[in-house]
Order: structure tokens, then C-alpha cells, then sequence
């Protein structure tokens, strides 16, 4: 079972549904589960899969994809969301390229040290993305001054505060309906040719 939740298979989707799966295609030409889970309610996959290609795959983004990534692992990572951890991570690692940075990366944030492997700007918006995501009620205005002060830009800022805002949304959907990576091909990059 990859959820609690009926998902319809992609075999007997029709009408609305059916091309909201078309859509929602990985590149691996998969649907994942994520997606899968609205499958009762296609018009919320669709809001689902437009703000998830606008904040994480989009050229426009000028932090690095990488980095995104590991915000999005650690947000996971904050919510004990297993399904959003294991994919992102693996999108993480496989952007880095870097298996002893990989390795430091995921002790730091494992640790809830993110100091141990980040400083300046990223240490600053990883920081802010923790805060956002464990201590949302305790937000204030030095802790976007201390963005600034690290050297992020607002757009940056942005940015990060959109992948955070997202994984906490996408964490309870997954949480909530016990939605499994059983099924899915793990994430959304492949893995890099061996050299």
C-alpha cells in the first residue's frame, strides 16, 4: 500500500484526471505518489503541481538548484516527512555530485547543526528555514534582518520562503494521507554518469 487514501492507478484515469497525470509525468515518465494522492480531486493536483514546478524547478530561481534542495530536505527533515526527505535528499545529493559533501550535509542537518557544513548566506536562509517551519509563531522582523546582514537579496529571500512554505504544505499532505515512496522512482534528477 503506498497511502492510506484511494489513489486511482494511472490505468484508469479519465477525463480531467487523466490529464492531470499527463502533466504531472516526472521524467523518469512516472507519476509519484505526491501527485497520486489527489487523484480524488484533480483540480488540487493541479494547484498542487503549479506551485511545486514554480518554486522548485524553475530557471528564474537564482539560488542554486542544490540549494534548494537541501532546503527542502531539511524542511522535510524538520517535519519528519520521510517521503518528501528521501526524495529531495536524493535530488540534493545528485546535484551536488559531491558524495563526502553529500555525506557532511546530511550529518549537519540530521544534527539540527547546519553550521557544520554551511555558513554565511546558506547558514543564514537554512536557519530561517528551520525557524519558518518549527517556530512559524515566533517569526520577527530581525530574523529577516539577519537574511540581509548574511548578504540575500530579497528575491532570495523569496525564494527560500516559498520552498519552505511549500514542503510544510506538501509534509502534512504526505504525513497526513500516509503516503509511501513504494511505486516511485526516486527523484526528480538522474543520477550523475559515473567518471
Amino acid at each position: 500500500m503506498s497511502a492510506w487514501i484511494k489513489m486511482i492507478p494511472l490505468e484508469e484515469a479519465t477525463g480531467q484526471l487523466k490529464d492531470m497525470y499527463k502533466l504531472a509525468l516526472t521524467p523518469s515518465g512516472t507519476v509519484d505518489n505526491v501527485m497520486r494522492a489527489h487523484s480524488l480531486r484533480p483540480q488540487s493536483m493541479q494547484g498542487h503541481l503549479a506551485l511545486y514546478r514554480s518554486v522548485l524547478h524553475t530557471p528564474d530561481n537564482t539560488l542554486p538548484f542544490w540549494f534548494l534542495e537541501v532546503v527542502a530536505s531539511y524542511v522535510s527533515m524538520s517535519n519528519q516527512c520521510e517521503y518528501s526527505l528521501t526524495h529531495h535528499f536524493t535530488n540534493a545529493r545528485r546535484l551536488m555530485n559531491d558524495a563526502p559533501r553529500a555525506a557532511l550535509v546530511w550529518e549537519a542537518l540530521s544534527k539540527v547543526q547546519p553550521e557544520l557544513a554551511f555558513s554565511g548566506k546558506e547558514l543564514a536562509l537554512l536557519n530561517y528555514a528551520r525557524k519558518l517551519t518549527v517556530d512559524v509563531a515566533r517569526m520577527e522582523r530581525p530574523d529577516y534582518d539577519a537574511l540581509v546582514a548574511a548578504g540575500c537579496d530579497d528575491g532570495e529571500i523569496l525564494e527560500v520562503n516559498q520552498v519552505c512554505a511549500y514542503f510544510n504544505y506538501s509534509n502534512r499532505l504526505l504525513n497526513g494521507l500516509g503516503v509511501t515512496t513504494q511505486g516511485d522512482v526516486l527523484g526528480y534528477y538522474k543520477e550523475p554518469e559515473a567518471t
